[in-house]
């Protein structure tokens, strides 16, 4: 009988807990966060003002195909994300996270400030609304690995006790992106007045995105890359001598075989998420002024003070979640978006601000449970090896459902004639993040999937290793439970045989 080769297991040591510099840390989750925020601002002003952009790239169509021929521009880039994901995530495992997170931030950058070159359909007739659509695929593209390498960047450098919190600030930075968009466009409209906002004002928030995106890249281009991709390098230099020059050692097809419950969870996770992010932020803003007749205004007003709200709990959800876990937040969140979503779009549609406000902060409150753990969360699901390519691959494929939000739910409402489809569908949704949050497994206060620990400090470290070797105790007690029952089980089924020798 062949015996087989066992791969020698080193014991973990104190040297092998990785301690995080403060210094280093919080220079990365700004760099982070303020990538994402140049992202969303985007995103922001592109839905606060899509009622505009409808008459300027499509002044023949009538209001309502206006609407959802703008927010089906905002919605076709999600298409092209999952290529960008699939690019970025294979150079991301090869070349590291910070250089690839550079490269983004600069095509963000340039697409979005391109949106404000773009002559209207009333100057160069048919080419407006193509060059508005090549610009978003370029946008889409590049954050097409934006997001998943900014959230794997921030993960693998936090340390495991505080993951949750530092995660947290990532989307955080997407919520101030929303609420300076939508801020500036009610500045800009209040200053300018509604007339000359649509005539040329609606071109000046693209254009800061200029300025924006060079600070970014400035941050992140001073970054070290996060210690965890380094001990991969560097475990890849020492073992097989090849270093990262053939690129990710493992194809999509074997990531897919060996963490297919994973990428499930991953996809869930990202689907309920993105859908009551892209519901609220994108769509609802064009819903209160097509819809419920809102002065566009007014409209953004509720919304920026509903976002600032979520800016003071976005932190503490994943404060909390550190302390509790990540999964209980993902139940929760999903089953308020199941049993609240009516009850929320009755008071939104109610004709009272005040019933506007509480049925917004409802959908508020639902959206900071989710968001406020999917940055922890998802990172935390692969190995570092194939982390990047795993995670981008799998949240741009599953966000091509959250991204058609807008446009389908717009079309809803004006097919059906029913001002309730938007929590109709919210609902349809929660079903699937209640289901995944029940099956997806816990990684809160624990290492990287396959990684060694991180800590803050040196006592910290010294604490983790130590409820290192007590996990290791236990689960070498539970094995040999395990062996004694099955001994007794085998010594029961002998016992019922008379010709096995005893």
């Amino acid at each position: 009988m062949l015996g087989i080769r066992r791969k020698k297991v080193k014991p973990m040591r104190l040297k092998d807990v990785t301690i995080i510099d403060d210094a280093r840390l919080k220079k990365a989750i700004t760099a982070a966060a303020l990538g994402n925020a140049m992202e969303w601002f985007d995103f922001g002003v592109y839905g606060y003002v899509a009622a505009v952009l409808g008459k300027v790239f499509f002044p023949d169509a009538s209001p309502g195909i206006q609407i959802i021929a703008a927010l089906g521009t905002f919605s076709v880039p999600f298409i092209i994300r999952p290529l960008g994901g699939m690019f970025f995530g294979a150079l991301g495992d090869k070349y590291g996270r910070q250089k690839i997170l550079a490269i983004t931030i600069i095509l963000m950058t340039l697409s979005t400030f391109c949106i404000g070159l773009i002559p209207s359909y009333a100057t160069i007739g048919f080419w407006a609304p193509v060059l508005l659509l090549i610009a978003k695929m370029v946008q889409g593209f590049s954050v097409g690995g934006e997001y998943t390498g900014a959230s794997i960047f921030v993960a693998e450098y936090s340390p495991d006790r505080k993951r949750g919190f530092l995660g947290s600030w990532l989307d955080f930075g997407s919520l101030v992106g929303f609420v300076c968009g939508a801020g500036i466009v009610v500045l800009l409209t209040a200053i300018l007045g509604q007339e000359n906002f649509n005539d040329w004002g609606w071109r000046i928030p693209f254009f800061m995105a200029l300025p924006l995106g060079l600070v970014g890249l400035y941050l992140r281009h001073a970054l070290e890359e996060t210690p965890a991709f380094q001990k991969h390098v560097d475990s890849l230099e020492q073992g097989s001598k090849q270093g990262l020059s053939e690129g990710p050692s493992v194809p999509f097809k074997e990531i897919a075989r060996k963490h297919w419950r994973n990428l499930i969870s991953c996809i869930g996770i990202v689907i309920t998420t993105n859908v009551a992010y892209y519901m609220l932020l994108t769509y609802v803003p064009s819903y209160l002024t097509h819809n419920l007749h809102y002065s566009e205004d007014r409209g953004v007003l509720i919304i920026v003070v509903i976002m600032l709200a979520m800016l003071f709990v976005q932190p503490v959800m994943g404060l909390l979640s550190d302390k509790f876990g990540r999964r209980p937040f993902i139940i929760i969140g999903s089953t308020a978006m199941v049993l609240f979503s009516i009850p929320s779009f009755m008071l939104i549609t109610h004709h009272s601000i005040v019933a506007l406000f509480f049925g917004l902060l409802i959908q508020a409150v639902i959206l900071n449970c989710l968001i406020g753990v999917m940055a922890s969360t998802l990172p935390a699901l692969f190995p570092t090896e194939v982390r990047y390519s795993a995670l981008a691959s799998t949240y741009n494929i599953s966000i091509l459902v959250a991204g058609i939000t807008p446009t389908f739910t717009a079309w809803l409402v004006e097919a059906t004639g029913n001002l309730y489809m938007p929590a109709w569908y919210l609902m349809v949704v929660g079903v699937i993040g209640v289901v995944t949050g029940i099956t997806v497994r816990e990684t809160a206060n624990k290492p990287l999937f396959g990684d060694t620990p991180a800590a803050s400090s040196l006592e910290e470290a010294k604490e983790l290793l130590q409820e290192h070797h007590d996990g290791i105790e236990q689960r070498i007690e539970d094995i040999d439970e395990e062996i004694e029952a099955l001994k007794n089980k085998r010594r029961d089924l002998v016992a019922q045989h008379p010709d096995i020798v005893k």
